[in-house]
């Protein structure tokens, strides 16, 4: 008679590691011996993938991740959901971030979602809320956090030791980016105004798609850009199939990159063309992704292929604006291609601006930005990794005198297009960088980190804000309005029908009131 099996607690690494031999094809009944765990254990790994895939993609640490073993949620799990959303987004800029502050968002937030109660975001809370998503570190605390050269340093110098460690060359070095791009932005004269002629950029959130560019430090293997588009086909496609397109185009209903869309180009596209290309390198299939602290990237345990040799690193946040590679001139140089490529198709095919910007398609942006990527010189990749990795202008012996396209080239080609003869270079630099700070994530307002906690969905949201834009706005403060919810119930207490859950939900909505009463209150 055989013995009764130990009981074997997975921690979230392990279940991970799980959900990738399945994807792989492996047999639950194999993994359940592997593991010495049940067949059934298996089973609810596989039915619970997203889950799990989502909880550890927005975790800080990967070594809490190797001893976490359960997903249990907060008490308050709507609060948890936004302040979860709200600290991403600080790391993601570099804002400082301390436990005093992150206890009066969490005070903030506690309020607006209108939650009962009293409460106290204590030392305990904020352990266990770290706890809860694997948050390394939340205290980050230097002002010069834009201009930490120090930071810079450090990290470069540990990053170099690592490298050498892995024994990893320049060929198997990477870096990935996203940036927003208007991707039908007229440049136009407009009105002088105080003596200066400007630039009117019209702009739609239909016409912006999220562009990610990703290249390794010697720029010599340049990936497909990967597209991020609203529609999942757009009606320019036609009968065109995605998988021929020049770029890896993905859809999101903002437009947006996300958890989901960047786990599936790691998967399904880098980790394949890198490893063909290192192949015809001769070189080892190993390789490290560098990235900064995007909400839209996975933590380092989720980005890894199944043998481990090709892997993410992540930039300390106070150092990401100022050495992340791809950064430092490729993105924008990449957007001055593309622009200014519209510019001399529409000068070779003889048409009038605006019929041309008006017959763009999508399709017809997607070939030319994938143009404008190809033309980025590896040259001007290399340069950008000089800080971290000085050594490769040295080994290259790069030609730093070697120029991408100019103002002034497009200047010229201006001359000869009606109505922008004589756009200065200033305006001209302005049409430029019209989304040189567009993010390739969704930056939520606090109203909107709420209303994603509460789960209320984009078009409800849009469909209440056009509600409230129609009706006349008529202040009433909470002192008014808890005077009404006390009259009502003192009415429904005299009124022997009403049943019980009409004055619960009177009572609740008295709550609610309470809270943004104290929310308000306590900032004052």
């Amino acid at each position: 008679m055989s013995g009764k099996r130990k009981r074997v607690v997975l921690t979230i690494k392990d279940k991970l590691d799980i959900i990738k031999k399945l994807e792989d094809g492996g047999s639950s009944k194999q993994l359940a011996v592997i593991y010495g765990i049940g067949e059934t254990t298996v089973r609810d790994i596989r039915k619970n993938k997203e889950k799990i895939i989502t909880y550890a993609s927005s975790s800080d640490s990967t070594s809490l991740l190797a001893k976490r073993k359960s997903m249990k949620p907060s008490m308050y799990e709507e609060l948890d959901k936004a302040m979860l959303e709200w600290f991403n987004q600080q790391r993601a800029k570099g804002n400082p971030i301390s436990g005093p502050i992150c206890a009066k968002r969490a005070e903030f937030f506690f309020y607006a979602l209108g939650m009962d109660g009293d409460f106290n975001p204590s030392a305990g809370w904020l352990t266990r809320f770290k706890q809860r998503h694997s948050i390394r570190e939340i205290n980050i605390r230097n002002e010069r956090l834009n201009g930490d050269e120090t930071a810079v340093e450090d990290f470069c110098n540990n990053f170099r030791d690592f490298i050498e460690r892995e024994n990893l060359q320049p060929e198997q070095i990477y870096n990935a980016d996203e940036t927003g791009l208007f991707w039908k932005c007229l440049p136009s004269r407009t009105s002088v105004i105080k003596g200066k002629g400007a630039i009117s950029g019209q702009k739609s959130i239909e016409e912006r798609v999220t562009i990610m560019c990703c290249a390794n430090a010697t720029g010599l293997h340049k990936l497909k850009l990967c597209v991020v588009g609203k529609a999942k086909k757009p009606r320019s496609f036609k009968s065109t199939d995605t998988l021929n397109l020049p770029v890896s185009y993905f859809s999101q209903k903002g437009a947006w990159m996300d958890l989901s869309i960047f786990r599936q180009w790691f998967d399904k596209i880098f980790v394949p063309q890198v490893r063909e290309y290192l192949r015809s390198k001769g070189l080892q299939e190993k390789a490290v992704l560098l990235l900064d602290n995007s909400p839209t990237h996975p933590n380092e345990n989720v980005l890894r292929s199944d043998d481990g040799q090709i892997f993410a690193k992540y930039l300390p946040p106070n150092v990401a604006s100022l050495i992340q590679p791809l950064d430092q001139g490729v993105i924008s140089t990449m957007k001055r291609n593309y622009r200014a490529g519209l510019l001399q198709n529409n000068l070779e095919e003889g048409n009038d601006l605006k019929s041309f910007w008006k017959k763009l398609t999508l399709l017809d942006a997607l070939y030319e930005i994938a143009m404008a990527w190809n033309l980025v010189k590896p040259v001007s990749i290399s340069r950008a990794w000089k800080q971290i990795l000085p050594v490769i202008e040295e080994k290259e012996g790069l030609d730093f005198d070697e120029q991408d396209i100019s103002v002034a080239t497009v200047a010229t080609i201006l001359q000869h297009t009606k109505g922008l003869e004589n756009m200065t270079t200033e305006n001209l630099e302005k049409w430029f960088e019209i989304d040189s700070t567009e993010p390739g994530y969704e930056v939520l307002t606090d109203s909107e980190i709420i209303r994603r906690a509460q789960g209320q969905t984009e078009e409800s949201s849009e469909n209440e804000e056009e509600e409230i834009e129609l009706i006349p706005e008529k202040h009433v403060n909470h002192t008014a309005a808890l005077q009404w919810t006390e009259n009502l119930l003192d009415y429904l207490e005299q009124q022997g029908d009403m049943i019980l859950p009409d004055k619960l939900v009177i009572r609740k909505l008295r709550a609610t009131i309470r809270n943004k009463q104290k929310m308000t209150n306590s900032s004052q």
